[in-house]
């Protein structure tokens, strides 16, 4: 689905990518795990066109988007829920979610997403109709990976999910992650701190350091890998 192939980006004159490389199939979580400052969301807002990279390509579907503008590789079927939420604070939650269906006029099927989003979060349809900006930060996390889904992405970029929450926010977090590829059969490209968890729900991973892919493998392996254990999951 998913094919960066030796992108180099930049802040500026700041290099953040080094010759980056890494795969994502239909119907995959895959996971990008490494430390702060290591290049992972850099490389989401590459693939998303909000930092296009220098050279190198990105391929989606076999469709180059290394070029092309944010809102048309949303249009593509690529959506990103980007570090601390982003929500509209002074919309109310519907309002958030009638926000992710920009690009839709099937009333039919933005009704069903709809309520497929308000079963994933019950807490949603009781703040319906509170202003974003007053939820706690599990809620407007919830809000946000809704809104993405109201765009029903083929391709699903999560940046940082479990940043700010408490752990058992956290845990359902995960859980629904879980859920929509499993149910909703969307593949999810997952950068996150929290490498024990990442790995736990993932298919494959990906370990970055210093803008470059140092590893690669399947999640299993890396979680039972000897410099993985001591390097993120603080064994």
């Amino acid at each position: 689905m998913l094919k960066v192939k030796n992108i180099q980006s930049y802040y500026g004159n700041i290099q953040a990518l080094k010759d980056v490389s890494l795969e994502i199939s239909e119907g995959e979580i895959i996971t990008l795990i490494g430390s702060n400052g290591a290049g992972k969301t850099t490389t989401l807002m590459s693939i998303s066109g909000l930092v296009p990279p220098k050279h190198g390509e990105i391929l989606f579907e076999g469709q180059p988007i290394h070029q092309t503008s944010p809102d048309k590789i949303v249009a593509l079927g690529v959506s990103q829920v980007p570090e601390g939420r982003r929500i509209f604070p002074y919309f109310t939650v519907m309002e958030n979610l009638e926000m992710g269906t920009y690009l839709r006029n099937d009333k039919v099927g933005i009704r069903e997403d709809l309520e497929y989003v308000m079963e994933l979060f019950p807490i949603l349809k009781k703040r319906e109709h509170q202003l974003g900006g007053t939820l706690s930060g599990g809620e407007q996390q919830m809000l946000a990976i809704s809104r993405a889904l109201m765009g029903r992405p083929k391709l699903l970029l999560l940046d940082e999910p479990s940043l700010g929450l408490a752990p058992i926010i956290v845990r359902q977090i995960f859980d629904i992650i879980k859920k929509i590829n499993e149910e909703h059969k969307t593949t999810i490209f997952l950068v996150e701190q929290n490498a024990n968890l990442a790995l736990k729900v993932a298919h494959r991973g990906y370990v970055m350091e210093n803008g470059r892919i140092v590893l690669e493998d399947a999640a299993t392996s890396l979680l039972s890998n000897e410099e993985v254990k001591k390097a993120y999951l603080g064994f």
